[in-house]
Parts: C-alpha cells; sequence; structure tokens
C-alpha cells in the first residue's frame, strides 16, 4: 500500500535519507524543512511535495499543521524528524529554550494539531530520539527551559528523553484510537547535526575526521526510521516502545517508561502551549 508519509527535518540527514528510501520504495513523501534552499532541492530530486516550517517559531508549526491537514485526506505517517543540539541559553520568540523547543514542544504541537487527521488514517507517529537520553538527569517538569542548571548537552540529553516520554504517553492515550507511536536511536549519523553546539565535545566528534570516520551514513541512520514507517505495527514492532537496531532497547534511562512522568510532562507541555 502507498503511505503518505510526513518527515521534518527532511531537506539533510538521515531524514532526507529516509524521503529518498521511501520515495524509491513508492510511497507519497512530503519533505519538510527550514532551509528554503536544501528542503526545495531534496524535494526537487526524488519529484515529492515540500512545506517549510522553522521550528523556533510555533506560529509556523501551527501554520505547517493547517497546511498539512487542508492538503492531504489521510497522512499514515508523520515522522517528527526534525532537532538539533546547540549552543548557549537562547530563548526563541516563543519564550522557550531553543533545544527543548526544537526537540520537544515543536514537534508535540504538530502531533496534537494533527491528532484528529492522525486518528482517522490510524497513523503511525514516530520520534527520532538518542542514545543520549541515557544521559539526562532527573528531569524536572516545572523547569523544562533548564533555567536553573544550563548546559547545551544536558539539554539536548533531556529533550531526547521527552521524545521518549512523549511516544508512551502518546501510545496510552491514542493507541485504541488506531496511533501507532514509536521512537528511535538512529546510531552515531556522520551528518551537520552537532557542529552549532556550543559543546566542544560534540563539535569534535561531528566535525574531526578522525571520529566522523568512526560514525555511520545517514543512509545507515535512515534505516530504522523507514522500518518503523513501512513495518506493521503490532505485528513487526511494538507500539509505544523506543527502539534501538531494530529492537526495544535494552539499556534506557530509568525515567523513560515512568507513566507518571510522562502523563506530567504531556500535561505541561499543554499547558506552556496555552
Amino acid at each position: 500500500m502507498t503511505k503518505v508519509i510526513v518527515i521534518t527535518g527532511s531537506s539533510d540527514g538521515i531524514g532526507a535519507a529516509a524521503a529518498r528510501q521511501l520515495h524509491s520504495a513508492g510511497h507519497r513523501v512530503v519533505v519538510v524543512g527550514r532551509s528554503p534552499r536544501k528542503t526545495e532541492a531534496v524535494a526537487r530530486e526524488i519529484g515529492a511535495e515540500h512545506f517549510l516550517a522553522d521550528f523556533a517559531r510555533l506560529d509556523e508549526v501551527r501554520k505547517l499543521a493547517a497546511e498539512l491537514d487542508a492538503a492531504y485526506p489521510r497522512i499514515d505517517v508523520l515522522a517528527n524528524n526534525a532537532g538539533g543540539v546547540f549552543g548557549d541559553p537562547t530563548k526563541t520568540t516563543d519564550g522557550f529554550e531553543l533545544t527543548f523547543q526544537i526537540n520537544h514542544l515543536a514537534p508535540f504541537l504538530l502531533t496534537r494539531l494533527l491528532i484528529d487527521k492522525l486518528t482517522a488514517s490510524r497513523a503511525t507517529v514516530i520520534q527520532t530520539s538518542s542514545v543520549g537520553a541515557r544521559l539526562a538527569g532527573k528531569l524536572d517538569v516545572d523547569d523544562l527551559n533548564l533555567d536553573r542548571n544550563f548546559d547545551p548537552v544536558r539539554a539536548y540529553s533531556a529533550a531526547k528523553l521527552e521524545n521518549i516520554l512523549f511516544t508512551t504517553e502518546l501510545h496510552r492515550r491514542y493507541h485504541a484510537e488506531g496511533i501507532a507511536a514509536a521512537a528511535f536511536h538512529p546510531g552515531n549519523v556522520a551528518t551537520s547535526f552537532g557542529t552549532q553546539s556550543a559543546s566542544r565535545l560534540m563539535r569534535f566528534i561531528t566535525t574531526n575526521p578522525v571520529t566522523r570516520a568512526m560514525l555511520t551514513t545517514p543512509e545507515k541512520g535512515a534505516d530504522q526510521l523507514v522500518w518503523l514507517a513501512t513495518s506493521r505495527p503490532g505485528i513487526d514492532w511494538e507500539p509505544g516502545r523506543y527502539y534501538e537496531k531494530r529492537r526495544p532497547a535494552k539499556r534506557v534511562n530509568s525515567q523513560a517508561y515512568d507513566p507518571e512522568l510522562a502523563r506530567r510532562l504531556w500535561e505541561r507541555s499543554e499547558q506552556l502551549l496555552g
């Protein structure tokens, strides 16, 4: 069956690689990115439709949701893949810390705005998380901006944990209505990801020729996204879980499957969005 597959952050990296692979498999891919030049280039290359949205601006996320809802009678897969690790604490025009907003709050908003379309389509909703979630300290839902103790890697790790918690709570709330949710770690991928970080370690890993040679390719990093998007939830994989190498991860942050924390994060995210 041909699926309508929306991939955010698909102008580069594993998102672009997944878009190419899914288009080659015959699916109707929708490319979503921030950069007009890169987004249009990927869409033109594979003959796909594209939309622009900067997740650092929630008004653009709302506009994107409205455009997608109007353009497609159904959405079979929403891949919340856009993300990044950044530098010094920076507040967006919406008043939220940049890493938190781009990695968690914006995809949370997009999913919530499209939830009626997604449930009607019995859609799969995928979060690109990271093994970095293991490094997250105790998550304080009353300080998601990390105003009290900010560090770029700490902020990123917390956001990747939030991706998993969002997945588990999305599953709890909407699985009975047809949603199949999953999060995954793509591997340590050689992309431009991390080059804007103030963390010396992150910049070293992503820019040093020696360390980049040890990283996997975007094409291999896209494997699980493509697998989750095209395989059968409940048969090939268990919804509501976080995956590494196509299997439920054996090592996860102890907070990742805390149902009370997942519920509180969801409710706090809704409060922050008004």
